[in-house]
């Protein structure tokens, strides 16, 4: 008989599989995360029983959750945040008045009680921070306008969800005004506190303290791992979540010039450790009382899957964003959060509710996180297929996206458009600007193109895997098209939208190295690996130069 009681045996049991299960996924092409809920589940309760959620692997999540919102507070500066704010909170607010409220009817119409329908509909409004977050980061949309649109919201869901669950603890008190106005008035006078006090250290000791750290490359990351950490054990303390206060102390250092070095080296070690978060999440779903359920389950998961991002959609409609924006960050929704399943254990736990309603929110979440990890990672030809029918959640004139980009009406032709203004981008643009040639850059970076427009150079905001984006282009009039989005997809996507746009000028793609170019290359088209390209050149300089004689 096996024997998995121990901590370390637990670990490496979770470690050895995870691999297993995650080779298996890569190979099939499946989402790594529905593969590591699924080793949760196998390996817990519901299944085999081997592995039990305990403290230690439940810590080891915890610091995963940290490290996810603290990078992605690193790449949020201040700046970001005033511009993208009012959208978050609107946006976030709304989409979370309009589920409660849909959310509570439906419960009713299915024969669930005032109490039962409460906790249900709040279950369905929150969506999972710590998913979204890693699954952007996957895909590298993070910095992207919907990106950072849903990470604020998502911030806002979970300030919001701290309040929900004040409420529904005041539910079982019998002064429950006095408990809710209490509660209230102790996070708002904390919240400010915190807030003021961080903004005290951000502008007089976080700057010369990094400084003196970052002379230890090692000791400037246990000092971030600190940070953050600190800040959202703090902010738990307080009364708020863990998961705003990793994102507040990584958004304290996002103005600093040590944000790279500081994200760049806690990928791996975020990854390795939310490892432990998905398991553990899967581990802790009790399946044992979904019998019966299945009819109700399926009707709420297709309200969160396709309700909740028709609403988001349609709130950024109205605030004038392009459909496809609302889309990308309506995705974001369709799944409810861990909090969800632990609002269902406080409800069983305080009386509201019984087990067969936990058992439904579980299996609700366990449908939803699943599927809707697909809907995000095939965002990109979703939204192809669907968007003839998605124009109704558009303005005539999307005012916070209008097409700031040239067109084929000005006076003045662009001889060159640069898609993607990150460093590769940019050095070309620099390069061409310098020779007195019209330069128009594209990305979907809002801050990048912030930047290059106060640096005076041509520049909007757009998705180059976003067709429409080309309606707005003057195409047929560049000399010179630059690519420097490396995603191979995206690159064949560009090259047949010149084509179809009438291009007949030279272009240039930079692809990864092991990519063969068959699909784009032509005789106007050069296509090169950029490293392999510097390598080449470098080495051809090392080569025309006289060698020395060794000494």
């Amino acid at each position: 008989m096996l024997d998995f009681s121990d901590v370390f045996s637990q670990t490496a049991l979770i470690l050895f599989l995870a691999s297993v299960v995650g080779l298996l996924s890569v190979r099939l092409k499946q989402p790594l995360i529905v593969g590591f809920i699924a080793v949760g589940i196998l390996l817990g309760p519901s299944s085999l029983g081997w592995v039990q959620a305990n403290d230690q692997i439940d810590l080891l999540a915890k610091l995963g959750i940290s490290l996810l919102l603290f990078i992605v507070g690193l790449k949020l500066d201040l700046h970001i945040i005033k511009t993208l704010g009012q959208v978050a909170l609107a946006t976030g607010i709304g989409q979370v008045v309009f589920t409660s409220l849909f959310g509570y009817l439906i419960a009713l119409a299915l024969g669930f009680d005032s109490i039962e329908s409460l906790y249900i509909a709040v279950a369905l409004t929150f969506s999972s921070t710590i998913i979204i977050v890693k699954l952007l980061s996957d895909k590298r949309e993070v910095d992207s306008l919907h990106g950072r649109i849903a990470v604020g919201f998502l911030i806002v869901q979970d300030l919001l969800v701290i309040l929900a669950m004040i409420v529904l603890n005041s539910l079982n008190t019998e002064d429950a005004d006095f408990s809710i106005g209490e509660s209230l008035s102790h996070i708002a006078l904390s919240g400010t506190l915190f807030i003021l006090g961080i903004g005290v250290l951000m502008r007089y000791v976080l700057p010369p303290l990094l400084e003196s750290l970052a002379q230890s490359r090692e000791l400037l990351m246990v000092f971030a791992i600190a940070w953050a950490v600190s800040l959202s054990a703090l902010d738990h303390w307080l009364g708020f979540s863990k998961e705003v206060g990793a994102f507040i102390a990584g958004v304290s250092l996002a103005s600093t010039p040590y944000r790279e070095v500081i994200g760049a080296k806690l990928v791996g070690l975020r990854d390795f450790l939310l490892l432990f978060f998905f398991v553990d999440l899967g581990a802790t779903l009790d399946l044992s009382t979904v019998a019966g359920q299945l009819g109700d389950a399926a009707i709420f998961s297709l309200f969160v899957l396709i309700g909740n991002p028709l609403i988001v959609m349609a709130i950024m409609g109205l605030m004038g964003y392009r459909s496809r924006t609302g889309f990308m960050a309506g995705l974001t929704v369709a799944q409810i959060s861990e909090f969800s399943l632990i609002l269902a254990a406080l409800g069983v736990s305080l009386g509201h509710i019984g087990m067969p309603v936990q058992g439904l929110i579980t299996l609700v979440g366990l449908v939803t996180i699943s599927v809707s990890t697909y809907m995000i990672l095939y965002a990109q030809p979703l939204y192809a297929y669907l968007a003839q029918w998605l124009g109704v959640f558009e303005r005539a004139r999307p005012r916070r996206e209008s097409a700031t980009c040239l067109t084929e009406q000005d006076d003045e032709a662009v001889d060159l458009i640069v898609i993607g203004l990150g460093r590769f981008g940019r050095t070309v643009a620099d390069r061409f600007i310098a020779e007195g040639y019209r330069v128009l850059g594209i990305d979907f970076d809002p801050e990048r193109v912030r930047k290059a427009r106060t640096q005076g150079i041509d520049a909007c905001y757009g998705d180059a895997s976003d067709e429409a984006l080309f309606a707005s282009l003057p195409i047929a009039r560049a000399r010179w098209f630059v690519s420097a989005v490396h995603d191979p997809q995206v690159s064949e996507a560009l090259a047949a939208h010149l084509k179809a746009f009438g291009f007949a000028g030279q272009a240039a793609f930079a692809v990864q190295g092991h990519y063969r170019p068959e699909k784009i290359a032509s005789a106007d088209t050069i296509v090169f690996a950029p490293y392999e390209f510097a390598a080449r050149h470098a080495a051809e300089k090392l080569l025309a130069m006289e060698p020395k004689e060794p000494q």
